[in-house]
């Protein structure tokens, strides 16, 4: 792949999208012509088949075939297999993730199923700059846990995992790439640090599956949660996904004990037998039309080496830093410079930031903000071209020169930032 540093013009950065091997998926999705999206670390584009295949879900599996439709089009087996799929993009093998629920939810039995395997243990380790949700479900499942828990905060009560880890750790609740920073952290070295002070880990992959490598089984990963409407174009609200490592599954408990999860849910028994495998962190009715939405998502993955992604990402975020840097040379960019060290986002601060935002996406280029300052635009390499990145940091610096902070309307703050 030719480097970005000597993508030195815009013409150049059309010839290396005619000789990009991944440029032939750009047209798996709808995508305005004139939009330049870099929010799908948020929300992924609509694939083209998804129209005709929700349209067949609802027209003749549930309009015709009726309930018939649990067994003839596969409804009931779908977590599982939809979970298999997924697991094939985290380095996971069969029989090890579901697709199911939230992932604020599968988060949840995670933390829960964790503290069981370490009954003697009472603290859980997470991120100060955490997607809060995660520090808002650990806090229920402490007060939920049945015994005495605590919390320990990196950036808050130690400046690293380290300083935190000793006997006491159950778990560690960590992302592997940060929301906001677009920071990549060492799932290998972080996860081995953890094991050998006999914790458990729980990776939350929102911001880094189909976009990076991960290398469950490789790294003897506990427990893993991710969302499929960000990188993996699911649709909004798509379903969720949970692994669990096989070395657990037998002995771990999930608190949402629902039927789902019952080792002979059609028997009918009155009291709760887990199932001995994944399938026991599932818990109640999944949303058949929803699951198909990330099936056909998954149809654009077929095929596509993640390692391949992951070279093209790092191309489109160096471009992106170093065109930025050369317009605005006085813009902070917050997201690491080292390539082993960051997502497939960028991040910027600016003070100004949410207005700027605003007036991209008025003239084309879609990107969002996360208070109190961070405009973030996110490169997914399924449909993200190079000649995109160029014009998308020629419009941040017409912005900025521009002071479109002055404008009222760009100010008008909208409820989704």
């Amino acid at each position: 792949m030719m480097p970005a540093t000597t993508m030195v013009s815009r013409k150049a950065c059309v010839a290396r999208d005619a000789a990009d091997p991944l440029q032939g998926l750009r047209d798996r999705f709808v995508i305005p012509d004139g939009l330049i999206y870099l929010d799908g670390n948020s929300l992924g584009p609509m694939p083209r088949a998804a129209a005709a295949v929700l349209s067949r879900t609802i027209e003749r599996e549930w309009g015709e075939a009726l309930i018939g439709s649990w067994n003839s089009a596969g409804w009931f087996d779908m977590p599982v297999r939809l979970g298999d799929r997924v697991g094939a993009l985290i380095g996971a093998s069969a029989g090890q993730t579901l697709v199911c629920d939230t992932t604020s939810i599968n988060l949840y039995k995670a933390i829960h199923a964790a503290i069981g395997l370490k009954p003697d243990r009472g603290v859980i380790i997470a991120e100060d700059e955490s997607f809060p949700t995660d520090l808002y479900i650990i806090e229920g499942a402490m007060k939920s846990a049945g015994r005495p828990m605590r919390r320990r905060l990196i950036g808050a009560d130690g400046r690293s995992i380290e300083s935190l880890l000793d006997r006491e750790v159950a778990v560690a609740v960590l992302s592997h790439v940060n929301y906001r920073t677009g920071a990549l952290l060492d799932i290998a070295t972080i996860t081995r640090q953890l094991h050998d002070a006999g914790a458990l880990v729980i990776w939350d992959l929102c911001h880094s599956i189909g976009v990076v490598e991960i290398g469950f089984d490789l790294h003897e990963v506990d427990f893993a949660v991710g969302c499929t409407y960000k990188y993996l174009n699911g649709g909004p609200g798509a379903p969720a996904f949970i692994a669990v490592a096989k070395a657990h599954q037998a002995a771990a408990q999930q608190p949402l004990s629902g039927w789902w999860g019952h080792a002979a849910p059609f028997a009918f028994d009155r009291d709760f037998r887990p199932d001995q495998g994944i399938k026991r962190f599932l818990c109640g009715t999944q949303p058949i039309i929803s699951l198909r939405g990330v099936d056909v998502a998954l149809d654009v993955m077929d095929g596509v080496d993640v390692a391949a992604l992951r070279q093209k990402s790092l191309a489109l975020t160096e471009l992106f830093m170093a065109r930025v840097a050369a317009l605005l040379p006085g813009l902070e960019i917050v997201t690491p410079a080292q390539s082993s060290l960051r997502g497939s986002q960028v991040a910027i601060e600016f003070d100004r930031g949410y207005p700027v935002v605003q007036a991209m996406i008025e003239r084309g280029v879609i990107g969002d903000f996360r208070a109190p300052d961070i405009m973030r635009f996110g490169f997914a390499p399924l449909y993200v071209r190079f000649q995109d990145v160029w014009d998308a940091a020629d419009i941040l610096a017409a912005c900025i020169r521009d002071e479109v902070w002055r404008e009222p309307r760009f100010n008008r703050v909208l409820g989704v930032t």
